[in-house]
Parts: structure tokens; C-alpha cells; sequence
């Protein structure tokens, strides 16, 4: 498909790493920023939007999405330093940037490399893991608003708090991109730090299968993957949807899962754990479109 053009009734399987979902009303793949302001402002592009970076944080449900879904990943993929901030596009990977860090000698970015999204994402939703997270390196943002203007926001105008992020004015807006500081260090040892974290994702991590990673939020002195195997949910299957047998906070497609499967799942889980426990499961993952 070609970038900065729109499409209609496109499948948006092929655009979540669950690999379920139906269809974009308007599908739109962002590589230019003016090009998107202008194809807002001059309603080529309607809404309601929905923007996508990877699609690793999200569930689409079946009977697709209104308005224009705007893709980023693939897209606005600049990213670059200038006076000792890393500034990158909300297309970017945070793997990517998380080792464009790291070879440039800085430190304390392993934790992006653990994050399987886009820096739009990660902004969003305040991603993290490791004991950090992404509004910790965060100096300002670049939004836009549903009418296509741009705007250079500073830190200090958002709430943020765990995978939760709000703009104090409660204004409608999307990233495009962020200034981002991270400590001086040593580029071996950054880039070393980055292998292990990858490593110990890899061995923990159901990786292999088509997953949205981390489908609960941890509670309050909880892990959420803890409690669901204390339940003895591991492996626990409705239609094609599973709780991974390897990490029970991963729902799984088996490769025939619908959404529809997974939302199933995750009220059954969420349910199974509230009787047994009577702690409350939120998700961490966002869920969108209709059923």
C-alpha cells in the first residue's frame, strides 16, 4: 500500500500483532506529518480517528472501526539527537530507538527494548517494564488535534501515571513524536544491558505466538500472572484464544482465534480471578471497534 493515502473497508488483521479484527471504515498509512494536518484540516481524512502504531497493545473487535484509522509504524519513522535529546517520530519502534540510545553512549533505555510497540504507543499509555517508564525520559510532545494543528507540548501538561496518561486540559489529541533525555553512560555497557533484557524476554515470554503482550495490569502488590496461574487458568482455551502455558498474563492465537475469542477470555479470566481472589484484573490492553 502506498503511504499517505487512504483506503476504505481494509482488513485490519495484518495491522495487530493479535492478527484478529475486521475492518477500517478509512485506513490512512501517516508518513508525512503536513500531509496528515492537511488531509484532517480538509476532511479528506474523517473522523472519529483511531491511531496505530504496531498494533502490539491493542484489540480490535470484528466488526471493525469507524472513521479513519490512521497508521504510524512503517510511516513517521524519523529519529535523530540534538543537544542531548533524542527526538523520534511516534512510528518508530521502541526497540529502535532503545538501542539508537544506547549507541550513541547513553544510558537507562534497556526498558524500551522490552516495550513491543511504537513510541506513539508507549506515549499513550505511559508503557513500561523493568522499573521504568517512558514518560520518566519524556521533556516535551509533539500532538495534533482532531482539527490537524500541531502542537509542542511540555511535560508538565499531562497527568501521568501507571499506563495512564491524560492531558490536564482533558483536550482530544494524538502524539507524533517526543523529545526524550536519558542519562550519559557507557555505549558497551548500555548495549549489553539491552541483550539481557531481550534474553529474559525471550525466555519468558510466549514470543512465537501472535500476542498482544501483557493482556492485565498488575494490581497493588500483585502480579497479575501470578494470581491468574494461582487459578489455574494456564492453558485454558475458549475457541482459538489461550492463556499462554509459558506466561499466564499472555493471551495466545492459537491461529484461529477471533477477537470476539479473546474478549471472551479475558471477562472469563478476569471473573475466575475475582471469585478466587477478589482482586479486580484491569487490562492493560486497549480494546476498540465494534462487535
Amino acid at each position: 500500500m502506498e503511504k499517505n493515502t487512504t483506503y476504505k473497508d481494509i482488513s485490519l488483521k495484518k495491522y495487530n500483532s493479535w492478527k484478529v479484527g475486521g475492518v477500517a471504515e478509512k485506513l490512512y498509512i501517516c508518513a508525512d506529518k503536513h500531509l496528515l494536518s492537511e488531509g484532517i484540516n480538509l476532511k479528506r481524512l474523517t473522523p472519529p480517528f483511531t491511531f496505530i502504531g504496531l498494533g502490539s497493545n491493542l484489540l480490535i473487535r470484528d466488526g471493525g472501526v469507524k472513521g479513519t484509522v490512521i497508521i504510524m509504524h512503517g510511516g513517521l519513522t524519523e529519529i535523530n539527537i540534538e543537544n542531548n535529546y533524542f527526538y523520534a517520530e511516534a512510528g518508530v519502534s521502541c526497540s529502535k530507538l532503545a538501542k539508537f540510545i544506547a549507541r550513541n553512549s547513553f544510558v537507562y533505555s534497556a526498558f524500551l527494548a522490552g516495550i513491543p510497540g511504537t513510541i506513539g504507543g508507549a506515549l499513550a499509555m505511559n508503557a513500561g517494564c523493568y522499573g521504568y517508564e517512558t514518560w520518566d525520559f519524556v521533556e516535551n510532545v509533539l500532538v495534533i488535534n482532531d482539527q490537524g494543528k500541531q502542537f509542542k507540548r511540555d511535560k508538565n501538561e499531562y497527568i501521568t501515571q501507571y499506563r495512564k496518561v491524560t492531558n490536564k486540559e482533558n483536550v482530544n489529541e494524538y502524539f507524533l513524536a517526543a523529545w526524550m533525555q536519558f542519562p550519559r553512560g557507557i555505549k558497551e555497557e548500555a548495549e549489553k544491558d539491552i541483550r539481557l533484557l531481550l534474553k529474559q524476554r525471550k525466555e519468558a515470554q510466549p514470543l512465537n505466538w501472535p500476542t498482544a503482550g501483557s493482556t492485565f495490569r498488575n494490581p497493588p502488590n500483585h502480579f497479575a500472572a501470578k494470581l491468574i496461574e494461582e487459578c489455574g487458568l494456564k492453558g485454558f482455551t475458549i475457541g482459538g484464544a489461550q492463556i499462554s502455558k509459558k506466561h499466564a498474563n499472555f493471551i495466545i492465537n492459537l491461529g484461529n482465534a477471533s477477537a470476539f475469542d479473546i474478549e471472551e477470555l479475558i471477562g472469563y479470566t478476569r471473573k475466575k480471578v475475582l471469585d478466587l481472589t477478589k482482586i479486580f484484573l484491569e487490562t492493560e490492553i486497549k480494546i476498540i471497534g465494534e462487535y
